[in-house]
């Protein structure tokens, strides 16, 4: 791959952003605001697709990426930029516009799910602590019970009967 053909693909999405590339895999990552919105492989531009914008790049004829891999096919969510879109700035930008907003959407689910991973591990978390440091509850109290029936002193304690007041001659 050239990098003359890495250069005309940063100055033909270049009414879209600042937009870089960056080396990997044996090609190079296209990012715009740090998300990556194409690669170019073999002097080939493909742009990111998801479930919302395929049938666009299906509908114009767009190939697929492929690469080997252990030695079978396997395919990403990139589609191969029309010929005529590889022509003018103009014809290229509606293209980058629907592959940036795949990236974006990935992203958006990939940060979610995220965010989801993370709850899941403080819950777990939580409940290994928790088993491994049983809080211990204090017995719950006895609520005091209604007025004793009858003339009885009640000892409110225990509620038991208080034990009678010995009455006689005092030591001293």
């Amino acid at each position: 791959m050239s990098d003359d053909f890495v250069d005309y693909v940063i100055e033909l999405l270049g009414p879209f952003g600042t937009v870089v590339s960056r080396r990997m895999f044996g090609g190079h990552g296209v990012y715009l605001d740090g998300l990556m919105f194409a690669l170019v492989s073999e002097d080939a531009l493909y742009l990111k697709a998801d479930e919302m914008n395929r049938i666009e790049f299906e509908q114009a004829g767009c190939e697929i990426f492929s690469y080997a891999r252990k030695g079978k096919r396997a395919t990403l969510g990139f589609f191969r930029v029309p010929e005529d879109a590889m022509e003018s700035p103009e014809l290229m930008l509606p293209w980058a516009r629907t592959a940036y907003a795949a990236a974006l959407r990935a992203n958006a689910k990939k940060q979610a799910a995220g965010q989801a991973q993370a709850a899941r591990e403080i819950t777990r978390r939580a409940k290994k602590t928790r088993a491994a440091n049983p809080v211990r509850k204090k017995p719950a109290k006895k609520a005091p019970s209604a007025k004793p029936s009858g003339n009885k002193a009640v000892n409110k304690k225990t509620d038991r009967p208080a034990k009678p007041v010995k009455r006689g001659k005092r030591k001293r």
